[in-house]
């Protein structure tokens, strides 16, 4: 539809883009809410674009899988400047595990959502000595909307907000499922000595 005479004299804009930031510890269902967000958007027959890093390839490698299974295709990319590349025909872009990328995503989110698309992005707030994971914090202070989930502490049963470390790597990213982390509560996490 063309912009009308009142629109170019107003600046009023058509379409407004936004961002959607959804963070909690791992097991907390992260991946499988960005999932359910990205095909209630292909049902409404919208242009979905998803996104993943190289690095995850803990269940598949061509498709963004949750902890309990369920997926969706995706496009594996090296680095978050990608995205914008493969997804200029995209209404909806989804990004998971935006920890795994640098800080260079903040600046392909706020890209997109001034071209008028609505990006959705999930990744892990914290990383397993419970410090900010970038770029997760910048993200979540340009989103219009932020959706914080909590899991079930493996030790307790109380909420969980913690990632636990159950190997002894330090390193910062070990790309792990099970047999690498625990969710935990506040009270049942235990820092690591390293």
């Amino acid at each position: 539809m063309p912009e009308t005479e009142f629109h170019k004299r107003n600046h009023v804009r058509k379409e407004v883009g936004q961002i959607e930031v959804i963070c909690g510890s791992m097991f907390s269902g992260k991946t499988e809410e960005l999932i359910r967000r990205l095909r209630r958007a292909q049902i409404a027959k919208q242009k979905v674009a998803i996104f993943k890093p190289r690095i995850d390839k803990r269940y598949s490698e061509n498709d963004i899988v949750s902890h309990s299974e369920q997926k969706i295709p995706c496009t594996v990319v090296d680095t978050a400047t990608e995205i914008i590349l493969f997804s200029s025909n995209a209404d909806v872009i989804g990004i998971d595990e935006a920890q795994f990328f640098d800080n260079n995503l903040v600046e392909v989110v706020e890209k997109l959502a001034a071209q008028g698309k609505r990006v959705l992005v999930a990744g892990l707030d914290t990383d397993y000595r419970a410090i900010p994971f970038e770029p997760m914090p910048q993200l979540l202070a340009i989103a219009e909307y932020i959706t914080k989930t909590l899991a079930v502490c493996m030790k307790c049963g109380a909420p969980a907000n913690r990632t636990q470390r159950i190997t002894h790597d330090s390193s910062r990213v070990v790309v792990g499922g099970e047999e690498a982390y625990e969710a935990r509560c506040r009270n049942c996490y235990e820092p690591p000595g390293d």
